[in-house]
């Protein structure tokens, strides 16, 4: 099983991650920001991960610290649970529509830290949550998992309905890179011989 668990503790938030790539999309959500809840359980149950996050952040002041460093742990689970990346099909990418939204997302397990991000919401908040925060999750997230990521929202009038195709697309793009090729068993997907 590929799994990883990390700390994260700061003056700002105490996080705690635990990740399995070979799960049922089992999730454990407890970050104190209920849309994020929703967000994280869309990856898990279309990344077929299991994933537990629970978090105490400084969210008197407001999400901002709690929503990086989440996805600065997530992504740090996430490169331990690659380990060598041996015999991984490397790419991943999906679509997926919501209603009136479509959003695509394409993955590489590249070893180098690259964020391309756009998604033009249609309001600046969804609920009490800040749409600008996505942007720093993502951030956080590809800096320590190292890898590239694209999300594009294609179209969309709702924002909520752009948020979840971005997660969704987001889980299954995930799973697809993270999947074994049984033709390249044991062997590192590039031609550098390193990820």
């Amino acid at each position: 099983m590929r799994t990883a668990e990390v700390k994260r503790n700061t003056l700002e938030t105490q996080v705690s991650v635990q990740i399995n790539l070979d799960g049922q999309g089992n999730a454990n959500l407890n970050t104190g920001i209920a849309f994020l809840d929703h967000m994280l359980d869309q990856v898990a149950r279309h990344g077929l991960i299991d994933l537990s996050v629970q978090c105490q952040g400084d969210l008197h002041i407001d999400a901002h610290h709690t929503v990086e460093d989440i996805g600065i742990t997530i992504g740090q689970a996430l490169a331990q649970a690659l380990g060598s990346k041996q015999g991984l099909r490397r790419y991943g990418f999906a679509m997926v529509p919501l209603d009136e939204s479509l959003s695509r997302v394409v993955v590489d397990l590249s070893g180098r830290p690259g964020l391309f991000f756009d998604v033009p919401f249609t309001r600046a908040r969804i609920g009490d949550f800040d749409v600008d925060l996505f942007f720093e999750f993502f951030q956080g997230f590809v800096n320590h998992a190292q890898i590239t990521l694209h999300i594009d929202n294609l179209k969309g009038r709702n924002a909520h309905h752009q948020a979840e195709t971005l997660f969704k697309a987001f889980g299954r793009a995930l799973r697809m890179a993270t999947e074994h090729d049984p033709r390249i068993a044991g062997v590192i997907p590039s031609t550098k011989g390193a990820l």
